[in-house]
């Protein structure tokens, strides 16, 4: 970005304070008379979604670029998988069962974080990556941080009262309107997609990023599921590729995985095979 000494024009938070100090007058307090950019009511109105379409992709996109992040790993996951510590108090057997990927998606973050903070780049590759919200998302953010390194966090506005955990670096938090924007940031840099048992949410992001990669829109990456137990008997992937929905081949996207270990050595394998380049018949 330009150098703000360079300027030749003045400074638009310069015109922000001192239209605060302008008279108080009828036209003064008229809507009409407010700065465009910095007019709420403007921003939000039904003709400017293009507008706040592109200003968030800008906003998270630019912010990581000057943190320095350069590529990241995704952590999707359900919000409602207790931490093994909190599987009481879980509202279902199978969600006290699946309170194992807590741990695992937070040894996985760590792990992953650590062999970022030992290249040379320091820890700014390989960014772990999550929703920012409970259950698996935090498991994520705080392996992260229990390593000493960042990660982000990309929170959307809900219905019902939301935050980032407390394990998102807070440079890296953003809080979005559109679920489209937000999966895009998801996968702009990402160099590699874990996936652990979750709802709706983690379904739609799964099935999406899945849709990229087998229409060739997004390059291939290391695709690995968490828990091939649930994720069997929550979708029939061979009954898919027997109906010719899919390919076989497409069944070759993505790899069962149970543990952190696991799927660091998968991802490994994934780049010496070179299967990361190779798209995939359709």
């Amino acid at each position: 970005m330009k150098d703000d000494q360079n300027r030749l024009f003045r400074d638009a938070h310069l015109d922000v304070e001192t239209a605060r100090d302008i008279p108080d007058t009828p036209q003064t307090r008229a809507p009409a008379y407010r700065l465009a950019f910095a007019d709420p009511d403007f921003l939000c109105r039904e003709e400017l979604r293009p507008v706040r379409l592109q200003l968030e992709l800008l906003k998270p996109e630019m912010l990581m670029s000057e943190y320095g992040v350069t590529s990241t790993v995704v952590l999707f996951g359900g919000a409602r998988i207790p931490s093994p510590d909190k599987k009481d108090t879980a509202r279902t057997e199978t969600l006290a069962e699946l309170s194992r990927f807590y741990d695992e998606a937070r040894s996985f973050a760590r792990m992953i974080t650590e062999r970022s903070m030992a290249n040379s780049n320091g820890g700014k590759e390989n960014v772990v990556v999550t929703g920012g919200g409970p259950g698996v998302m935090e498991a994520g953010n705080r392996g992260a941080e229990e390593a000493g390194g960042v990660s982000i966090g990309l929170n959307i506005v809900l219905p019902h009262e939301q935050a980032p955990n407390q394990y998102v670096t807070p440079d890296l938090a953003f809080n979005f309107h559109y679920f489209a924007i937000r999966k895009m940031h998801f996968l702009m840099r990402a160099a590699a997609i874990a996936v652990f048992p979750g709802g709706f949410g983690t379904l739609d992001e799964l099935f999406e990023s899945l849709t990229l990669i087998q229409t060739g829109r997004m390059k291939p990456v290391p695709f690995l599921l968490f828990g091939a137990d649930f994720w069997r008997k929550i979708i029939n992937w061979e009954a898919l590729s027997d109906a010719g929905t899919i390919s076989e081949r497409d069944l070759e996207l993505f790899r069962f995985v149970e543990t952190a270990e696991e799927a660091l050595a998968a991802m490994d394998d994934w780049e010496k095979s070179g299967r990361r380049d190779a798209l995939p018949g359709r």
